[in-house]
């Protein structure tokens, strides 16, 4: 009995030993799939120039999800929760990268050198005349025939102590575009652990020049039907309307009076009568809004509600202005996500910036952008429900 001592000891350890083995093989006994982390990173298809386009999904610990593309840096979803907690994608858009390459009316891109339009395409800077892309009837519109909405930044994901991020970097070549100087651009996604989506931009330049940045994204919070149902707010007592071709004329009206007051939650319903003249130009809400704050100072620019899933969309800016825009030209052309047709008024855009065809107005907040200096920017979407 005591000389088998040892081999029974013997054969227990090597019976062990090869019990864990056993354990540590993927055939036998597989690892439980992990839960999803906080950032995500899969291909989303090639260019046809077979430039490779990635695709990161960032995650908060409440379930929020975004999902954002190196092309055009556009946010393709993101998911948030109605006041059941049923999660749905709050934001329109292709499922496929060639929906974007093949039409889009810049479905949730990054949007430069210049958001928004220019008179002309013409600017003068330092007694200098620049001319730039006719991309949109007599003037240039988001950059021009190329803005940064198509082209591919370069990706570095981060989790920060405020949440899942990803950094987007793009070097933009004097002349693009017919705008002056290497214009230097970073744009930051944080998804925080608050239901935000931040966006921080910074720009700087070898050349003195123009910059205005803006995201683009059509929103819609119920992700069915139109967004007339939408109540909305905005903190300005003034606009900028337009003429013919869209340019501000110069001047900040009131909205006393006009169906630009959003002053109090309204249905854009109770308000888009097209028989108003700046209604009947944009054939809908494509002005943009003088924010009653200091430029650079963060604040509220607009709330908007939806009754029926409870969803709630808040927008702080950095910036001046807000352009409002109610999807006045999606007319079923399009198909989107899901297979759902985007008819005129399926989705909103709510674009913080300076003012339209600012460098031709000196009254307005200047875009100049001097070497030396950087620009500098801060818009938060924070999503809530009641």
């Amino acid at each position: 009995m005591e000389a088998a001592m040892p081999l029974m000891i013997l054969l227990i350890v090597v019976g062990l030993g090869m019990g864990l083995m056993g354990c540590a093989s993927p055939g036998s006994n597989p690892t439980p799939q992990s839960s999803p982390g906080p950032i995500e990173k899969s291909s989303f298809g090639e260019l046809p120039d077979g430039t490779a386009i990635d695709i990161y999904t960032l995650r908060n610990a409440h379930g929020v999800e975004a999902r954002i593309m190196t092309y055009g840096g556009i946010v393709v979803s993101l998911r948030t929760p109605d006041r059941n907690g049923t999660f749905g994608d709050v934001v329109l858009g292709y499922e496929t990268l060639d929906g974007y390459l093949g039409y889009s009316p810049y479905f949730g891109a990054l949007i430069g050198r210049y958001g928004n339009r220019i008179a002309k395409g013409k600017f003068t800077l330092d007694g200098h005349e620049y001319s730039l892309a006719l991309n949109n009837g007599p003037n240039l519109l988001h950059g021009g025939n190329k803005g940064f909405d198509k082209v591919v930044w370069r990706a570095t994901p981060k989790v920060t102590t405020n949440g899942p991020a990803l950094q987007l970097d793009y070097l933009s070549k004097d002349g693009e575009e017919g705008f002056p100087g290497n214009l230097s651009v970073t744009a930051i996604y944080t998804l925080t652990e608050d239901n935000s989506l931040r966006i921080d931009f910074t720009a700087t330049t070898d050349k003195d020049t123009i910059c205005n940045l803006t995201q683009h994204s059509y929103f819609n919070l119920r992700h069915s039907s139109d967004i007339l149902g939408h109540e909305y707010y905005f903190n300005a007592d003034k606009f900028t309307p337009v003429d013919a071709t869209l340019i501000p004329t110069g001047e900040l009206r009131p909205v006393d009076g006009t169906p630009f007051d959003f002053r109090q939650p309204t249905p854009i319903r109770e308000r888009i009568k097209l028989t108003d003249e700046q209604l009947k130009i944009a054939r809908g809400y494509d002005q943009n809004f003088v924010l009653n704050k200091p430029p650079g100072q963060l604040g509220l620019a607009a709330r908007v509600y939806d009754p029926e899933t409870g969803r709630v969309l808040e927008v702080s800016t950095t910036e001046p202005g807000i352009q409002f825009y109610t999807g006045n030209f999606l007319d079923g052309h399009i198909i989107g996500k899901g297979g759902w047709t985007y008819e005129k008024h399926n989705g909103f855009c709510i674009e913080p910036q300076h003012f339209p065809d600012s460098p031709n107005h000196p009254e307005f907040p200047s875009v100049v952008l001097r070497v030396g200096d950087t620009y500098k920017q801060t818009t938060i979407y924070h999503f809530s429900t009641r």
